[in-house]
């Protein structure tokens, strides 16, 4: 098996399952017990909290442990709208992930007003809508840092000062970005900033919000007094021990991170534009992640040319894995080029340092062939 899908999610590395191991047989005690078996566990829960945290540029009691990223997403929102009832507009993308827009169209229904601001051909937002869409209306902008299909970059630093001057909470699902692309929230104004363990090399089932300091925060799930009584729910400490190693890695590895992803994407990319007719790339060449290329095979849908990629044994996708199951074209590519079929005939590629030459080679190969194929 050939894994171009990093994007969608990533192995538990060795080293974190190692760290996790202790938490699921020997040191299995409640962290919020009182008696020494249980407490002590406590401090590795504040151990991953300060690992977490540092990935991140931010201080450990500005983390919040959750679920996932579509709670961390959600939860971001709620506590926006909750600070303040009266005003009843969101400001976010066409682009976002399925877990703020569905929140948002949610919303929408209860009465809020939510602008989704367009993109262009390449997926660049254009700062001036934002600045046009804000009002004194406005509770919240949502606006992400890397697209999940696309690897588009948003200007996180220019959003951040236009939110800041009008006095309007942030907040950034920075998924994809994070291990990815230098994160430091203590440069920067963002109140709310979203991360998930499994796309970096962490478990499925455990996330965090970061939450800047004076920034309100109301709690989402209600139940004990966990996370400072900002999330209920008795703590995974396996999964949370895990994130934390996952973050401590991802921090180390991050300075070569682009050095050693870029030439594989490149080559890839490149072999495909390339050598074959009719095929476009999707997004911004230059304002996106290392790691991600979205292509349009102009003729050929998406599912039929996985299908037979997945043949050879080579895994890549038609965009976000949370709506693999729909029927429903991207709707990254559909908001960048609307009256293209090119959201129907896009597959998204995303690598990894772990990913080699041959790999790549392979894979072109493959490509090449399964959509010769399907041309006939």
């Amino acid at each position: 098996m050939i894994y171009l899908d990093y994007n969608a999610t990533t192995p538990v590395l060795p080293e974190v399952l190692e760290a996790m191991m202790p938490y699921f047989t020997t040191e299995w005690g409640n962290p919020s017990s009182t008696y020494k078996f249980g407490y002590k566990i406590k401090s590795a829960i504040e151990t991953a909290r300060e690992q977490v945290a540092n990935l991140i540029g931010a201080h450990p009691m500005e983390m919040i442990f959750t679920s996932c990223a579509t709670e961390s997403n959600n939860a971001a929102i709620h506590a926006a709208l909750k600070a303040n009832p009266n005003k009843r507009h969101i400001v976010t993308s066409a682009v976002e992930h399925s877990s703020v827009l569905n929140y948002c169209m949610a919303l929408e229904t209860e009465g809020y007003r939510i602008t989704y601001l367009p993109v262009d051909r390449e997926g660049l937002l254009k700062l001036a809508d934002l600045e046009s869409a804000i009002t004194e209306e406005t509770s919240l902008v949502s606006l992400m840092w890397a697209n999940n299909e696309t690897g588009v970059l948003f200007p996180v630093k220019e959003i951040v000062e236009i939110c800041r001057s009008r006095g309007v909470l942030y907040h950034c699902d920075a998924v994809q970005a994070a291990g990815k692309v230098d994160i430091n929230v203590g440069n920067l104004s963002i109140n709310y900033l979203s991360l998930t363990g499994h796309k970096f090399h962490a478990p499925k089932g455990v996330g965090a919000l970061y939450v800047k300091r004076k920034t309100p925060m109301a709690s989402f799930i209600h139940g004990g007094h966990q996370e400072r009584n900002l999330r209920g729910g008795t703590e995974s400490v396996p999964l949370i021990v895990g994130i934390g190693k996952a973050a401590e890695l991802a921090r180390k590895h991050l300075p070569r991170y682009d050095d050693e992803v870029r030439p594989l994407r490149d080559t890839l990319e490149e072999g495909i534009l390339k050598s074959m007719a009719n095929v476009e790339l999707n997004g911004d060449k230059i304002q996106r992640l290392a790691n991600t290329s979205s292509i349009s095979f102009q003729g050929i849908e998406s599912e039929a040319l996985l299908i037979l990629l997945d043949k050879e044994g080579i895994c890549a996708s038609s965009g976000s894995a949370c709506l693999a199951d729909s029927d429903e074209p991207s709707h990254v590519v559909s908001a960048m080029k609307s009256q293209s079929a090119a959201s129907r005939q896009m597959v998204r590629f995303s690598l990894d340092a772990s990913n080699t030459t041959t790999d790549v080679q392979t894979a072109l190969v493959a490509v090449k062939r399964a959509a010769e194929s399907l041309r006939g």
